[in-house]
């Protein structure tokens, strides 16, 4: 396909905010925000994150070696809705083939930066400052610095134009064949997993996401929602799995005991180096001793990417999970950045103190697994499906169906409250509905 091509295509299919809201469309990367709301700003410049820094995970690096058509027509569609006049496509120097390939068919003003390797560039913070040299301010918005950042999947379903059913996924780990797959929406990870081999191992616990931002699987019940975008399989007795299952008082009195303030956390905190106002090592410091509102703010900007406790800290402690605990109280409080964007600086060494991925794998004890997940075409055919109604930001949507009512995929099933952000949620099968608390399930 040439590039006039790929821009005449998305020249002919115009597409709107309002739309994306009809079609159910959200950060399709993890996050969940509505499509909608997002590409109601205007800015210069789309950045398209296909950085995909979660060990183990290659979703949007198969999506732009497959389908990277319909992705660069929704790259095109995302600058026009916003009044973009460049496009950027954020993807690790690592994969070579794909960025020729996607510098062969660009359209006009969308060009390919290529990455370094390493953790987390996929944190949209720091990708702005990688494709930029721009900063988001603490607390901010791509936005507030002329940009908009859209996972790669997200730019294909708004390309595709049709409601989102289904969820691209890598599942991997300890499975016979670690894979990415296309899923309906509400299928259960345990289906997921058994179109990946299933488990190479007897006891094992499961983590959704990526391992450093997991969260851990109660049981293979739970539903495939349109963020999932990873499922990892580990032993029951693998470190992942122990520490992400570790109780918060256990973190907190280890961490007030053996916590000797080297700042190795914070050295290494992404968003520090950025130049914001977030100390990890303070947060661990306020399990001991009451250091005032300086340490709360510390704890208000941590972007949660784990680098601090999966990788800095040479004690096995937990201030990510610090931080996090304190935030609530820090909003609660109204502690908030007082200064000025401008006063923002990257911290000189910020370059030489990226993790390489190598390096994050060796760590994380990962190195033993596969490290692909080549796109398959697998034939899903479940007898049912629970849909939740809320996989997205913002708050649950309300069932517009009822028991017993037939539907067909693509069919509408929620919708958000009038006046309040959330998204529309559509069936992922033919079936019966019937409906439940927090979800409707749909029996084929």
């Amino acid at each position: 396909m040439t590039a006039n091509s790929t821009a005449s295509k998305a020249m002919a299919q115009h597409t709107s905010p309002e739309r994306l809201a009809e079609l159910g469309i959200v950060g399709a990367g993890g996050g969940g925000f509505p499509a909608a709301v997002k590409f109601r700003t205007k800015v210069s410049l789309v950045s398209a994150n296909a950085a995909e820094c979660e060990p183990l995970l290659h979703k949007d690096k198969e999506l732009l070696h497959h389908i990277a058509e319909p992705f660069l027509r929704g790259m095109a569609l995302a600058m026009e809705m916003v009044g973009a006049r460049e496009g950027v496509v954020g993807i690790k120097e690592k994969y070579q083939d794909i960025i020729a390939a996607l510098e062969a068919v660009a359209p006009p003003g969308v060009r390919v930066q290529a990455l370094p390797d390493c953790y987390p560039a996929g944190d949209e913070f720091i990708l702005v400052h990688m494709v930029t040299d721009r900063v988001i301010p603490p607390g901010g918005l791509p936005k507030d610095v002329d940009c908009v950042v859209a996972n790669v999947e997200t730019l294909i379903n708004m390309a595709l134009d049709r409601p989102v059913t289904h969820k691209y996924l890598t599942v991997a780990g300890a499975v016979a064949t670690p894979v990415t797959l296309r899923c309906p929406v509400g299928i259960t990870i345990g289906e997921a997993i058994e179109a990946a081999g299933g488990p190479t191992v007897d006891d094992f616990g499961v983590l959704l996401g990526g391992v450093m931002m997991a969260r851990p699987a109660a049981t293979l019940d739970v539903p495939v929602t349109k963020t999932t975008g990873g499922i990892i399989v580990l032993p029951a007795t693998h470190s992942l799995i122990l520490r992400h299952n570790a109780p918060v008082q256990q973190i907190r009195r280890i961490g007030r005991s053996a916590c000797d303030q080297c700042r190795f956390c914070t050295e290494f905190c992404p968003r520090y180096l950025l130049g914001h106002p977030i100390q990890p090592h303070r947060a661990m410091q306020s399990l001991g001793f009451e250091t005032g509102a300086d340490a709360m703010v510390a704890t208000l900007y941590c972007c949660e990417c784990n680098l601090c406790t999966m990788f800095a800290c040479p004690e096995d402690l937990d201030p990510k999970s610090v931080c996090v605990q304190a935030k609530p109280l820090a909003r609660e409080r109204g502690l908030t950045f007082k200064g000025s964007p401008e006063s923002i600086t990257p911290h000189p060494m910020a370059e030489y103190r990226r993790v390489p991925m190598r390096r994050l794998i060796a760590k994380l004890g990962l190195g033993e697994f596969n490290n692909v997940g080549p796109l398959v075409d697998y034939p899903f055919t479940p007898r049912s499906v629970r849909v939740l109604l809320k996989q997205h930001a913002g708050v649950p949507s309300i069932a517009v169906v009822k028991s017993g009512d037939r539907v067909r995929v693509g069919d509408l099933l929620a919708s958000p409250p009038e006046g309040k952000l959330g998204a529309r949620i559509h069936a992922s099968i033919d079936g019966v509905c019937k409906l439940e608390d927090d979800a409707v399930v749909i029996e084929a």
